[in-house]
């Protein structure tokens, strides 16, 4: 089951959590890691088990669960602009009176009606949701659509596809069978998530590829393979390392009963071994040299931030605006510098990293027409 799926079918208080518990792993609903259950984690210092660990991975990439989906499009929450930032201040804990002075808007009793309008949309939706599940209870024979990604910008007619009309749009595409050649890729966007959906069966699980390799296999579906990788990478079939010299499938397709004992035993001697590392790496982007600069007390989070940007979600505005101008493809993650840690004695490793990213600041200046970082008002630099 892709991430996606998983997703949209998450319970409510999976959905709460962030993440979902399989047999032998939890995996994040919000970008799909997965933690290996029976694992000891280590995190500055302290070990946690894999539940735990999921928790403090959420945190560190996404913030909390409440951010991101804040951050998702007004489509896909149902909610406008300005009823998200009230319900942001909200959740912070602040008053009405604080509320409207920070929104610039009425007076605290207008607040107060806003807070009664959430309310009542919150009891819609209590009763949409039942019958809803109570409409999925009667109606045996309801017309199956394709689930979007979780993270779609654009949940309207596109993805309005049934099964029947996948089946029937795959015939067409792939006149001498889906392990065939597909005939065009110049369709509509509703039938794109489709033929990624058929395409991304011939890569195997568990399995990394080069980009020579991907293409290899591209090309004898498509003779623009290119577009095909793209597209698979920005719906989130495929992921990759940040300089691009290794390819996976992101979505669930493993089927774990597989897996020998060796490896899970080889698998966990590595995480025992694997020394996490704090460090400071720049977004690139290669057509016009663009670049921001960000530092992670974790180096493999960045597949987290490269999910995010690919699938729009990312909290840089212009990085964002840019990708869509752009394509993923023009966008590189490269480490710039690890923070070196001493063996022995204190060690402040927050404000290590912290003055290790101002120097990468202070030299490359990636800043108004060199980069996408900004300057706070008051500040010498600012988190984007």
């Amino acid at each position: 089951m892709s991430i996606s799926e998983l997703f949209w079918n998450a319970s409510f208080e999976d959905l709460k959590c962030g993440y979902v518990q399989e047999s032998d792993h939890y995996v994040c609903l919000l970008c799909g890691e997965k933690i290996e259950k029976g694992i000891v984690y280590p995190e500055e210092g302290v070990l946690y088990e894999a539940g735990r660990y999921m928790g403090i991975h959420i945190v560190k990439v996404h913030q909390s669960v409440f951010e991101y989906l804040t951050q998702m499009d007004k489509k896909v929450t149902g909610l406008t602009e300005h009823q998200t930032n009230l319900i942001r201040l909200f959740y912070q804990g602040k008053s009405d009176g604080e509320v409207q002075k920070e929104m610039g808007i009425g007076s605290p009793s207008t607040i107060r009606n806003h807070r009664f309008a959430l309310k009542e949309k919150e009891r819609q939706s209590k009763v949409y949701l039942v019958m809803m599940e109570l409409l999925k209870e009667k109606g045996k024979h309801a017309t199956s659509f394709l689930s979007p990604p979780k993270t779609a910008k654009m949940v309207d007619d596109r993805y309005n596809v049934t099964q029947t009309e996948s089946v029937r749009l795959l015939k067409t595409l792939f006149p001498e069978g889906t392990e065939g050649p597909l005939k065009t890729f110049s369709i509509k966007e509703k039938n794109k998530l489709v033929v990624l959906q058929e395409i991304v069966k011939r890569f195997r699980g568990e399995q990394n590829y080069t980009e020579k390799e991907i293409n290899q296999i591209l090309k004898l579906v498509y003779p623009d393979f290119a577009t095909l990788r793209r597209y698979l990478i920005e719906y989130g079939f495929l992921d990759r390392t940040p300089d691009g010299s290794q390819y996976w499938l992101r979505n669930d397709s493993v089927n774990k009963e597989e897996t020998t004992m060796d490896r899970k035993q080889e698998l966990k001697q590595q995480y025992k071994e694997t020394k996490i590392q704090a460090g400071v790496y720049q977004i690139k982007n290669t057509k016009n040299l663009k670049i921001l600069i960000e530092s992670t007390s974790n180096l493999k989070t960045i597949n987290g931030k490269q999910f995010s940007l690919e699938m729009g979600t990312h909290q840089n505005k212009q990085l964002q605006e840019e990708l869509i101008e752009f394509g993923a493809e023009a966008f590189v993650f490269e480490v710039l510098e690890i923070l070196e840690t001493p063996e022995e004695g204190y060690f402040d490793a927050k404000d290590s990293l912290k003055k290790l990213r101002k120097k990468w600041l202070d030299e490359l200046q990636p800043y108004g027409e060199r980069g996408y970082n900004l300057r706070k008002p008051g500040h010498s630099l600012h988190e984007s």
